[in-house]
């Protein structure tokens, strides 16, 4: 099954085809956000993709129509582009040929056996990570759900820092007080956890990517829901790995659809968010949970729980729960699960402590293959963390009651603004998974950013090529900067909704 997002370099080849449209839009990044003709911005960031190499020479790039209409604009706006690069030496079209990078032309590949694996990505084209690259723009950022700053007890917690005596500093595997503190947690919610079970990581991220390094091989099958974290999908495709999609319902993965996909290809990893799904906030009910987990033990199909979001149960306050632990089960409480966690989405994102749960032979070849490239992570993050985990309780609580009220806005906010796009309501996590009435949201998340808002389209989290008209939604911001964001949305949604005559395009100038 192809990937949702090819990298460019393979649209390289001179006898290929054009490569998606959409591939080239999540390159692009926020490429109106600036003052001028809408066709002189995009040549500037082609431009830009052209000199680092991005598109290198000899890619094909897609028809004008194809990208004018992915990216929300005329077709004139992208001809336009073209031609400028064109004059400049940097594009080459030809009648019949289409358009190319300029000054060079590839060796036209061997055409790849069907069995042959995806080609193997080395940067993301994920829309997700490149809005993080791009400068501070007055974009409001809907995309990346993550608190927008720390908590006060973060702050304290590093002014009451002592760092270690007679210690090199070097801990591949993580502090023995972090990891021994995670750990009773675990045991706290009903899952016996020794220290040696726990990896400390560079968030969450760094986890999944250590055990994609680990456990896969170009062309190995991978297990994972539609839709899920974009984040991991890139991960997979850097392996070269192959996804194996199973649709996602309004409660959570198809257990009896993996099962059967588990059964025919034998995946050499199954990803699942098993509690307040990302994208979509869906909770896996208990005896699906454990089904899962029994099938994939019997099997022998290695399974990684992302507990990321396990904490951010709106109902998780009515319980008087000292050690400040998430309302609901394990998958690890079931069988042998391989468990992702981060203090990132409670906490802060810059506060990058994250941890692996694993039978404890697998964490001693993880912390092997995380000292060849880092040699541990960063020692007063992990003293900080570990002091943070120690009275929990207040943290998490607070994060919550802004949770809830952040749901509760953005929901009356569209309510409001766009009563006819449709998002059901969530128990926990950071996002509305929002169904447009018409259109697509990757083309809509174009006229977004030119109205000053950011958004991830659907697109990008499904490997099944579906929820082309979803976007994802977080709800993580101030209340007043939640309602402009969906004014601002409002407004791009009224230019939007009108069928663009074609060939028309809107040179005018935008200032954000």
């Amino acid at each position: 099954m192809k990937p949702i997002q090819r990298d460019l370099v393979s649209a390289a080849n001179p006898a290929g085809q054009p490569p998606d449209p959409d591939d080239l839009v999540f390159r692009l990044g926020r490429w109106s956000a600036g003052r001028g003709p809408l066709y002189l911005l995009l040549a500037a960031r082609l431009r830009r993709l052209v000199d680092e190499g991005a598109l290198p020479p000899g890619a094909l790039l897609p028809p004008d129509r194809r990208l004018a209409k992915a990216l929300a604009v005329g077709r004139t706006t992208v001809v336009a582009a073209y031609d400028t690069l064109r004059q400049e030496g940097r594009l080459v079209r030809r009648q019949g040929s289409g358009t190319r990078v300029a000054r060079a032309a590839l060796a036209a590949e061997a055409p790849r056996a069907g069995e042959a694996p995806p080609p193997r990505v080395t940067e993301t084209s994920n829309p997700l990570f490149l809005h993080l690259l791009e400068a501070p723009d007055g974009v409001i950022l809907l995309s990346c759900a993550a608190p927008a700053q720390p908590p006060p007890e973060l702050a304290e917690a590093y002014r009451a820092l002592v760092l270690p005596e007679a210690d090199l500093g070097y801990h591949p595997a993580g502090l023995g007080v972090l990891r021994a503190a995670v750990a009773r947690r675990y045991a706290a919610r009903g899952v016996p956890t020794a220290p040696e079970q726990i990896l400390v990581t560079t968030g969450a991220q760094q986890g999944l990517s250590l055990l994609a390094r680990l456990l896969l091989a170009p062309g190995d099958g991978v297990l994972v829901e539609a839709p899920t974290y974009p984040g991991a999908l890139d991960l997979f495709r850097e392996a070269a790995a192959v996804p194996l999609p199973v649709a996602v319902g309004p409660e959570g993965i198809d257990v009896a659809e993996a099962v059967r996909v588990m059964e025919r290809h034998r995946p050499a990893l199954a990803y699942v968010i098993p509690r307040f799904q990302n994208p979509t906030g869906a909770v896996l009910p208990p005896l699906a949970g454990r089904r899962l987990v029994e099938a994939a033990n019997a099997l022998g199909v290695p399974l990684v729980d992302d507990e990321v979001l396990d904490e951010l149960g709106f109902d998780d306050l009515a319980f008087d729960d000292p050690v400040g632990g998430p309302g609901g089960s394990s998958l690890s409480s079931c069988g042998e699960v391989i468990a992702i966690g981060s203090l990132s989405k409670i906490v802060w994102g810059g506060l990058r402590i994250g941890w692996v749960r694993g039978p404890a032979p697998l964490v001693a070849r993880l912390a092997r293959l995380k000292a060849l490239h880092d040699l541990g992570c960063d020692v007063p993050s992990q003293l900080v963390a570990a002091r943070l985990l120690d009275d929990f309780a207040p943290v998490r609580a607070a994060r919550l009651r802004a949770l809830r009220a952040g749901h509760a806005h953005l929901r009356a906010e569209l309510a409001r603004r766009l009563p006819s796009w449709s998002c059901a309501p969530v128990t926990g996590g950071q996002t509305l998974w929002v169904r447009l009435p018409h259109g697509d949201g990757v083309s809509f998340a174009q006229l977004a950013l030119r109205h000053g808002v950011a958004v991830l389209p659907g697109a990008t989290t499904d490997a099944l090529g579906g929820s082309v008209r979803h976007l994802r939604l977080h709800f993580l911001l101030a209340p007043e900067v939640l309602t402009e964001a969906v004014r601002r949305l409002a407004a791009a949604w009224a230019e939007y909704a009108p069928v663009p005559e074609p060939g028309r395009a809107s040179l005018r100038g935008i200032t954000l």
